[in-house]
């Protein structure tokens, strides 16, 4: 598992343990925390392009990578990182686990490699046409799987999803800066912010805010151990099944009675004006939709959140995976 120390990776490593596997974790730290790896699983300190020293002389049956420098509006500025760690980072792993005899790979990709497209919802047969490094960097990775696959017979899958929320008992999410709504929201009634930043008001929306797909981290953890034993060697990118879209306004106002303030600013550098709207149908076929359907909708994954701000890390409560790594995405 790299990345096993970011949020959404730390979620699905706990799922793997209580699932009966056995698990190690790679992760660097540079985004993620030590105390987030679950209990149980093995912690290897080290970058992605560390792996073969994990892998060789070991009997791993897959792999599942989440470790992803993630932050759209740093990606236009510090492509290099998105490039190196990403797309170089991802190639050694691919690497290693030829050399080590790993046979199948579950890749934490992102919407983002859409862009900006004309239709919605988007169906995965949309061209993918990513407007940052961000995106371009994990569309290379779809595009090298896809040809590793083909060439050497790894078996893969590759999730797209687009932002994450919600909070299983300890496994919160946070950033250092933090820069999505969601957390930086939850942190405004413990008084940890005045108020939170809504980024633009003038977009080609009902309310003039954008609106964005979001799923609970339970449902995609579970979609990705759906696709681990469903990965194969034609390898597919689906999106986990039923995430809500909201405007970001809505998002705002569902925290219910707690009263929140709102600042309203320019859209962050590299982000477009919609993240909403996908169709999820091939994820069913490939996982079945009973196993992908997500369950759990946006109100859940907003009081989560809040009650997960008063558990293990009341300072610094923020969102998404480890830059070693999400996503997020």
């Amino acid at each position: 598992m790299t990345g096993g120390a970011g949020y959404i990776g730390s979620v699905v490593t706990s799922q793997l343990l209580a699932a009966g596997h056995q698990v190690v974790v790679l992760d660097d730290l540079s985004t993620g925390h030590a105390d987030a790896v679950p209990e149980g699983a093995q912690w290897v300190q080290g970058r992605i392009q560390d792996a073969g020293g994990v892998l060789m002389g070991s009997s791993f049956d897959g792999a599942l990578h989440f470790a992803a420098k993630s932050v759209v509006e740093e990606s236009p500025r510090q492509p290099d990182l998105y490039w190196d760690n990403n797309v170089c980072g991802t190639l050694a792993l691919l690497a290693a686990m030829r050399d080590a005899g790993v046979p199948r790979m579950v890749f934490c990709s992102t919407a983002a490699t859409y862009g900006e497209p004309d239709v919605t919802p988007i169906t995965e047969d949309v061209p993918a046409v990513p407007i940052n490094p961000y995106g371009q960097s994990k569309l290379a990775v779809d595009y090298m799987l896809a040809r590793t696959c083909g060439a050497y017979g790894l078996a893969a899958a590759s999730l797209r999803y687009f932002n994450v929320g919600g909070a299983p008992g300890r496994y919160g999410e946070r950033h250092q800066p933090e820069t999505h709504l969601i957390p930086n929201l939850l942190a405004v009634p413990p008084g940890r912010r005045p108020s939170v930043e809504v980024y633009g008001t003038d977009y080609p929306t009902p309310d003039g805010t954008a609106v964005r797909d979001y799923l609970h981290v339970v449902d995609l953890g579970e979609a990705h151990l759906a696709a681990l034993q469903a990965a194969s060697s034609d390898p597919t990118t689906p999106s986990p099944s039923n995430s809500d879209t909201l405007a970001e306004a809505q998002i705002v106002e569902s925290i219910g009675e707690r009263e929140v303030g709102a600042e309203h600013s320019p859209g962050p550098m590299g982000q477009g004006t919609q993240a909403c709207g996908l169709d999820h149908y091939s994820s069913r076929s490939l996982v079945g939709q009973s196993v992908v359907a997500a369950q759990r909708p946006v109100d859940n994954l907003l009081m989560a959140g809040l009650d997960q701000t008063s558990l293990a890390h009341p300072v610094e409560q923020t969102v998404e995976s480890s830059a070693t790594g999400t996503p997020s995405h």
